[in-house]
């Protein structure tokens, strides 16, 4: 079994998706907690995921610079 790993669009799209929830019909307080642990988790994977494109964008820049 192979799992494949998401892009950044695609966590994003599952952020905006958990944050949509809590405004939803579907919101449960019961669950409310864990949901914003899991997102606020999901977000930093995204800010880590940014921060490496950000250095990767600056080598290639340096690279092309030379």
């Amino acid at each position: 079994m192979t799992t494949k790993k998401k892009n950044v669009s695609e966590k994003i799209a599952d952020l905006k998706a958990g944050v949509d929830w809590f405004y939803s019909d579907a919101f449960v307080l019961d669950e409310a907690s864990q949901k914003y642990r899991d997102l606020t988790k999901l977000a930093k994977e995204i800010e880590h995921d940014l921060a490496e494109m950000k250095n990767e964008i600056k080598v290639i820049d340096e690279d092309f610079s030379k």
